[in-house]
């Protein structure tokens, strides 16, 4: 050991080793952002990146040119950018200096007691104002930095009755320092009390064109080759949600990425995407990370449905609904497409699509009861098959 200690190559070798295990902080947020899910990486930073929601982004540019917000309600279907809109306006506001003292983020799915509101809610509202005034003249032009605090609650529907009505008191109080901005899927589970003190932001789900433009950006960032038409199948899958078909997409680059780059255990990330956008993502993909089944099957049970002239179709039926549920395919999403298959037909009567979807109705409820789904599929698949057949 003393001889190790001495010997000058030893302890240089010994120091350059060290200085290359450490990594350069631009470096560690490179080898990050690179490991990010996309729905993080490409969240948007700014009003300007917040997809298809051109009349709230209006609006909140304008307050955010006064330096003057309302108390907020962002409400509409899942993945259509309520949060991302409400972060990208605070960090438009304040800046990366004063964001973590001035932002308070809460998901109230995890903390929608009563507790919450009277302790950690309340304590973060009534606190004083860090103050702007030590921050540079630049910052101070880039950023309004207004004086008060922005309380984020996202799911606030999942918030109790009495967490929400303890809620009411705190927001009248703090207003002169804090403003609150509710995010929710349901505006009705917000009791009206606490709905009439917030200015109301509606988010609705994203078009196909403004959703495609966003997916072919992505794509075109990471070296993705998608096949005609993937965009279309991922915005029909997804049914509106961005975030989910951002997943879809980066779970089919990963699919095509570990098919290209398998046997090739040393080579990095790099090249498995260089080597992964020679092979497109194809539809087919798509559909099977969705879990979307396949054409050709719904094909085959709506054919087994129809009227036979002699004897029943419960043979048909059974031996399609038997194959389907051997290869493990969702009762669910066999309902949706069922669903869209026969009411959007036109050459079935009215009089019995209205029939078929009390059907669906409650085969949607035993389903989400906890039924067998074999025997449900099977009833209404026989019903269904009755109704058309003038039964």
């Amino acid at each position: 050991m003393a001889s190790t200690f001495f010997n000058n190559k030893a302890r240089a070798a010994a120091a350059a080793a060290t200085s290359s295990s450490k990594q350069k902080p631009t470096d560690a947020k490179e080898e990050q952002a690179k490991h990010q899910p996309w729905v993080e990486k490409y969240r948007p930073k700014t009003l300007d990146d917040v997809a298809a929601q051109d009349h709230t982004t209006k609006v909140l540019r304008r307050t955010l040119q006064a330096s003057n917000l309302p108390h907020m309600l962002f409400y509409g279907p899942p993945g259509t950018g309520k949060t991302s809109t409400i972060l990208a306006l605070a960090k438009s506001l304040f800046g990366p200096s004063l964001y973590r003292s001035r932002i308070l983020e809460l998901n109230a799915s995890d903390e929608r007691g009563i507790g919450i509101v009277r302790d950690k809610i309340k304590n973060f509202a009534r606190a004083q104002l860090s103050h702007s005034s030590g921050m540079s003249k630049e910052y101070l032009d880039q950023y309004p930095c207004p004086p008060f605090k922005i309380i984020i609650l996202d799911e606030a529907d999942s918030m109790t009755q009495d967490a929400q009505s303890a809620l009411r008191r705190t927001m009248e109080q703090y207003s002169r320092i804090t403003r609150f901005c509710l995010v929710c899927n349901y505006v009705t589970r917000i009791i009206e009390p606490l709905a009439s003190r917030c200015s109301k932001f509606r988010f609705k789900a994203l078009d196909n064109t403004a959703a495609g433009d966003r997916l072919d950006y992505i794509a075109q960032l990471e070296n993705l080759t998608l096949e005609k038409g993937v965009v279309e199948k991922l915005i029909q899958c997804s049914e509106g949600d961005l975030r989910r078909a951002i997943t879809y997409m980066q779970s089919a680059a990963r699919l095509v990425g570990s098919g290209q780059a398998g046997g090739k255990k040393d080579a990095d990330e790099d090249s498995e995407m260089a080597e992964a956008s020679l092979s497109p993502v194809t539809v087919r993909m798509i559909e099977e990370i969705a879990g979307v089944i396949p054409e050709d099957i719904v094909d085959r049970l709506v054919n087994a449905l129809q009227p036979v002239k002699i004897g029943s179709s419960y043979e048909a039926v059974s031996k399609v609904i038997t194959d389907i549920v051997a290869d493990g395919w969702s009762a669910t999403q066999l309902l949706l497409q069922l669903y869209r298959r026969i009411v959007y037909n036109d050459a079935i009567p009215d009089i019995q699509k209205n029939k078929i979807v009390m059907i669906f109705s409650e085969m949607d409820k035993r389903l989400c009861d906890g039924a067998d789904e074999h025997l449900s599929i099977l009833n209404t698949a026989l019903k269904i098959s009755g109704i058309l057949g003038g039964a």
